[in-house]
């Protein structure tokens, strides 16, 4: 999911990130009054784009509350937004605070995202306004769009995952990261070969490597807020079975997730496969069976955590364009104090397992339901959770399942996550 977690030191994750082979448009708002705005097209392809906004107070007061505003330049559409909620009216464009996300303190920073659309020029908007107080002139500064020559380049969609790291001294402390969501071309990266069952590995930023009805996502939504790689690879299908796993090594921000290297089953921003039995609706019934084996190798002590990442849509048949209304993560295995966003409401038992479910939203629900001891290997009915959440009145049956992601968020740290055999069955 896109991010959202604290850690001692602070962790926080979440789900997407930038197009790295399309290069970084960057506009520094300059510093005027009490506010600075960074906007950054993160990922840019034939129609679309995504895109990061920070907002830093620059005053020495705490900001209680925002609305940024500015205006699209060139047409720009805005597709939907996250950690904030999105408008636009003509070329106007502003976003109000989500929330839990609403005090600025003096010297912080909130971070944003959208997705849009563009035809002809995507130019980067002059000016930004933090509740009516223009924040500066805008300083822009863009690097040219750099495509990786490869013969079997493809348009991929990546988005969102979340996370968070509690603070384990002060079970009330929190802190958050988000999570963005994007899309972008990824180009097939130099192969490499390990002693240890590993293919072949593809270290390209947002790699998609397609196998049956699964596709393995080499997201990094976050690096932009520390510095190291991370490379996936997958080593075939046994039956409906999927062998594949990630390494990495990231540093940097420790509140902040990085990446969320997943096997994807279904939409993410988009769809890359057939025969994956989703969209389906909750209130069908259909069991959404899963099993997963797995090793974590840490090499350095990790902020991290391994989860599934549902998401749900009141549509039936959603495109990259397409906001998710709910978001469900599954978390069996955590270190380094990693903690989901949101608030502690539950201790319940399901598959004969204790979670801890937490409640909270970035822009959309999100709902975690946390092992309360670590697993390295899980078979469940998905729809034992869903079902959890209609029956508290939370997650309308109406809605359609869209996604099962599985994978590791990851904040900071060197190590490597290998899936022997993983599966979901719709129905």
């Amino acid at each position: 999911m896109f991010a959202k977690r604290f850690v001692v030191p602070l962790a926080v994750v979440a789900v997407g990130a930038g197009a790295a082979v399309f290069g970084v448009l960057n506009a520094d708002a300059a510093v005027a009054s009490s506010c600075a705005v960074t906007y950054t097209v993160a990922g840019q392809w034939s129609s679309g784009f995504t895109g990061d906004v920070k907002i830093k107070n620059t005053g020495s007061a705490a900001i209680d509350g925002w609305t940024l505003g500015f205006a699209f330049p060139s047409g720009q559409k805005l597709a939907g937004g996250w950690n904030g909620t999105w408008a636009q009216n003509g070329t106007g464009v502003t976003v109000a605070d989500a929330g839990w996300n609403k005090s600025i303190a003096a010297g912080s920073t909130v971070t944003l995202g959208f997705n849009g659309t563009w035809s002809g020029s995507n130019a980067i908007p002059g000016a930004f306004t933090v509740n009516g107080t223009t924040c500066g002139a805008t300083a822009a500064t863009t690097t040219s769009p750099t495509a990786s020559a490869s013969a079997s380049a493809s348009k991929s969609a990546t988005a969102s995952a979340t996370a968070t790291a509690s603070a384990s001294a002060t079970k009330s402390a929190t802190a958050t990261a988000t999570a963005t969501a994007s899309a972008s071309k990824t180009a097939t990266a130099s192969a490499s070969t390990s002693a240890t069952t590993v293919a072949s590995k593809d270290c390209t930023d947002y790699a998609a490597l397609v196998r049956g009805k699964y596709w393995v996502n080499n997201n990094v939504w976050g690096k932009a807020d520390g510095t190291g790689s991370q490379c996936v690879w997958e080593n075939g299908l046994s039956g409906d079975k999927l062998s594949w796993g990630t390494d990495w090594t990231w540093d940097g921000d420790t509140t902040k997730v990085k990446s969320y290297a997943s096997a994807v089953l279904g939409w993410h921003w988009g769809w890359k496969t057939t025969g994956t039995g989703l969209p389906v609706r909750l209130s069908a019934g259909k069991p959404v069976d899963t099993s997963w084996n797995f090793t974590v190798t840490q090499t350095t002590s990790n902020i991290m955590n391994v989860s599934y990442d549902l998401w749900f849509h009141s549509i039936a048949n959603p495109d990259w364009a397409d906001q998710p209304t709910d978001e469900v993560m599954v978390w069996l295995y955590r270190s380094g104090g990693a903690g989901p966003v949101g608030t502690k409401q539950a201790t319940v038992t399901i598959g004969g397992t204790s979670w801890d479910l937490y409640q909270g939203n970035i822009g959309w629900n999100v709902y975690s339901f946390v092992r309360t001891s670590n697993t390295t290997s899980a078979s469940l009915d998905l729809t034992d959770f869903t079902d959890d959440l209609a029956g508290r009145g939370w997650l309308d049956k109406s809605k359609y399942l869209s996604s099962v992601q599985a994978g590791t968020e990851v904040f900071t740290g060197s190590g490597r996550l290998d899936t022997s055999a993983y599966s979901v069955t719709i129905g």
